[in-house]
């Protein structure tokens, strides 16, 4: 039988040239439904993604700290169990589908490993950030009490916070819940006024057992959409319960004996404020002991309106001067000894003293979250110095920021977390710049010019924090200092070159009794601080209130500023589009046309001047600064409110006021109730007939249809606060971004409550 010709190929040609005859038999990688072509599309976007990293030098490290906090976060947005489910089988989806289109051992395994091995590593961290924050919420998590009630308690101090300037002490105590037949962790404020004339008793202390009578109440839920969420915040510290004590404490147990880290802190903090007078001693004990409870409020306002208020608490710039101040003083101390700096690496024995000194520092001014998170970023600098690496690198940030949400992963919706990063990445981005390297680059100069040089970067570091910062501070606290720059090109070296190296060597000094003169510098120094913070503040337009920031202009803030922070090179510039499209959202916010808080006692109504100022209309004069503030704050009003009874065009009865207003080429009649006087039912029904909406903090009848929307009790008891834009009939609620969380609990059904026996007419 003879052999058929069998064409030689020469190594390196296709074997199906483009004359070739299709070949029938299928490929290994193919399938019915064309796969082959998916498959080849993917590698060539695989390799197009490849030579863009390579040529970007992207560096994974510090993605993997924003893709597993983007995990944590993705668990606080989406409302239900089953999408937490879907999201974290989205992320092992993810990593099995990149095994699977770029397998181990094919050809271009060589070219792709990096690529295949980013997305994998990505997309299990994604899941395994959502796995953390869900288990963290299941295990510290503590269901609230149902109601709220006066119960008397009899439990064991866990804490004690002195708060001088608000007349009180704030204890945190475990008790035990005999109706519900659990252990319950409550916070309770004891005003100074109940508590005998010498203070409060010589063993109240942590570990004491206590009895008191409390009203304590459920922690309590956002006022209104965008407000704080103090629910959430209890949920992650273990707290059911805060109230305020009523009657007397009585002393069961004394604390055992033993100087522990808590007093030696208020201790030290009530040192400081006996050395220091007035203000500037309550912000020493702050600075000495991170004890913030006596400093005045209109001295905190300030500071925040200023944007100074980051100086008050124990972060990133306290820690890191402390541990550079004993870094430097240990280094030149040894070195004056030739015989030590010749047998011993001197800048490990100062890292390792400096090391010492920021772990005892933390731990006396009480751990917190903030303070631990800044003490290890300036550890694992001090070991980059001793390693010879750079000490000040995205990777530090990396690390720092995941052992911090490991331990805390709920810190990653906090202001505090998102605010301290925000700011190291924008000084380490600013610095590695090109121009500022170059700005910076060692010159034959004279010594002026030189500081000159400093005293510029300076300020275009404050003014690059401030930029970064804006969005985080605008969508947590709907307000921000626009001087804040200015203010702090001065406060900062203030703060750190002079009041605390002051405050160190007072104390020091104080062991021989010769701390007076160095106090008094140091109470003028903090006077010329609080100074700058209140001529700062009421300067005209420093600060500016923002109504409630879309989440999604917030993501897009985020994701352009770690493009411009973690790229390299021109590539980083494309973080500017996100940025530049968030901004534009931002100043084409609505603002909230009504603002109902969730118990339905305050109504806030935006309105419009001829001169195109708003003010607030409010239902009532309210006595509560936090709720006043909190509805000038979301509607973006400076203003104080004006309560609706002496609006112009307002017509109130001893019931309710009605108020038409102008909104989206319509009017609308707003029926708002004022209390829970009896009315009678008809002509309630007729009144409701007749408005758009009502408001009431009652149970309305069912007789009772406005046109448009119907906002009693019943309805906010299942809404919680609401916000209302009129032109786009939209109604954004505190529940619909809540979901099955355990912080948020739909409060059960209550029987009305009776009304008062007065007959309240409408007119």
């Amino acid at each position: 039988m003879p052999m058929r010709d069998v064409p030689i190929i020469p190594m390196g040609e296709d074997p199906d040239g483009p004359d070739a005859a299709p070949d029938p038999r299928p490929r290994p990688w193919q399938s019915a439904r064309g796969l082959s072509s998916i498959g080849g599309g993917m590698s060539r976007l695989a390799d197009a993604a490849e030579r863009f990293l390579a040529d970007a030098g992207f560096d994974r490290a510090p993605w993997l700290a924003v893709v597993f906090a983007g995990g944590i976060i993705t668990w606080f947005a989406l409302p239900h169990p089953w999408q937490w489910l879907a999201a974290m089988a989205g992320g092992a989806g993810a990593a099995l589908a990149a095994q699977a289109l770029w397998p181990r051992g094919s050809a271009a395994d060589e070219t792709r490993a990096h690529l295949r091995m980013a997305v994998v590593v990505c997309a299990l961290v994604f899941a395994i950030g959502i796995a953390t924050i869900w288990a963290r919420s299941a295990i510290v998590g503590a269901e609230p009490i149902a109601r709220p009630a006066v119960v008397l308690i009899e439990g064991r101090v866990l804490g004690r916070e002195d708060q001088p300037a608000e007349e009180r002490l704030r204890l945190t105590l475990a008790m035990r819940d005999a109706e519900a037949g659990v252990a319950r962790k409550v916070r309770v404020n004891v005003p100074l006024a109940a508590l005998d004339e010498a203070g409060p008793p010589a063993g109240l202390a942590e570990g004491a057992v206590v009895r008191l009578r409390a009203r304590l109440m459920p922690p309590a839920s956002p006022m209104l959409p965008g407000s704080y969420d103090f629910a959430r915040a209890a949920w992650f510290q273990g707290l059911a319960a805060t109230g305020t004590m009523v009657g007397r404490l009585t002393l069961v147990t004394p604390a055992p004996e033993g100087e522990g880290l808590a007093r030696w802190q208020r201790a030290l903090s009530a040192h400081v404020r006996a050395a220091v007078p007035g203000s500037p001693g309550a912000i020493a004990a702050a600075f000495a002991s991170g004890d913030r409870g006596g400093i005045a409020e209109a001295d905190e306002v300030a500071m925040r309106d200023s944007g100074l208020t980051h100086l008050l608490s124990i972060s990133g710039l306290h820690v890191s001067a402390v541990i550079a101040a004993a870094y430097f003083a240990v280094l030149r101390l040894l070195a004056l000894w030739p015989a030590l700096a010749l047998r011993v690496r001197l800048p490990i024995v100062a890292a390792a003293a400096g090391a010492l000194v920021g772990i005892a520092y933390t731990l006396l001014t009480g751990a917190e979250v903030p303070t631990v998170r800044s003490c290890v970023a300036a550890l694992l600098v001090l070991g980059a110095l001793v390693l010879g690496r750079e000490a000040l690198s995205l990777r530090m940030v990396a690390v720092a920021a995941g052992f911090v949400l490991l331990l805390w992963p709920e810190s990653a919706i906090g202001p505090s977390f998102q605010m301290s990063f925000a700011a190291v990445l924008a000084i380490i981005a600013l610095s590695n710049s090109a121009p500022v390297k170059a700005f910076l680059a060692h010159r034959e100069e004279p010594w002026w010019q030189r500081l000159g040089r400093r005293t510029v970067l300076l300020f275009a570091t404050g003014v690059v924090i401030e930029l970064a910062l804006m969005p985080i501070v605008l969508f947590h606290f709907h307000r921000a200092g626009m001087y804040g720059a200015l203010a702090n090109v001065v406060a900062i070296p203030l703060v750190t070159f002079v009041a605390m190296p002051l405050i160190a060597l007072a104390l020091i000094a104080d062991l021989a009794g010769l701390g007076w003169p160095l106090w008094w510098l140091v109470e003028q120094a903090l006077a010329l601080l609080l100074g700058i913070a209140h001529l700062t503040a009421a300067q005209a337009g420093a600060v500016r209130l923002m109504p409630q920031i879309s989440g999604f202009a917030v993501a897009l803030f985020a994701s352009g500023g770690l493009w411009l922070a973690l790229w390299h090179g021109r590539a980083r510039l494309a973080g500017g589009l996100p940025v530049a499209a968030a901004s534009v959202m931002v100043a084409l916010t609505p603002v909230p046309d009504i603002l109902v808080t969730g118990d339905g006692q305050q109504v806030g109504i935006t309105m419009r001047l001829p001169n195109d100022t708003l003010r607030l209309v409010s239902l009532r004069d309210s006595r509560s600064e936090y709720t006043r503030d909190n509805l000038m704050e979301l509607a973006g009003v400076g203003a104080e409110p004006v309560p609706i009874a002496h609006w112009p065009g307002a017509r109130c009865s001893s019931a309710f006021c009605t108020l038409t207003i102008a909104r989206g080429g319509r009017d609308w009649v707003l029926l708002l109730g004022r209390n829970r006087t009896q009315v009678g039912e008809r002509a309630l029904a007729a009144a409701c007939a007749e408005a758009d909406i009502v408001v009431a903090e009652r149970f309305l009848p069912r007789s009772c249809r406005p046109r448009w929307l119907k906002a009693d009790r019943r309805f906010l008891e299942r809404s919680g606060g609401i916000a209302i834009d009129l032109a786009a009939e939209r109604i954004t609620t505190v529940a619909a971004g809540q979901g099955e969380h355990g912080w948020w609990r739909e409060p059960e059904p209550r029987p009305p409550r009776p009304a008062a026996p007065a007959t309240a007419t409408f007119q």
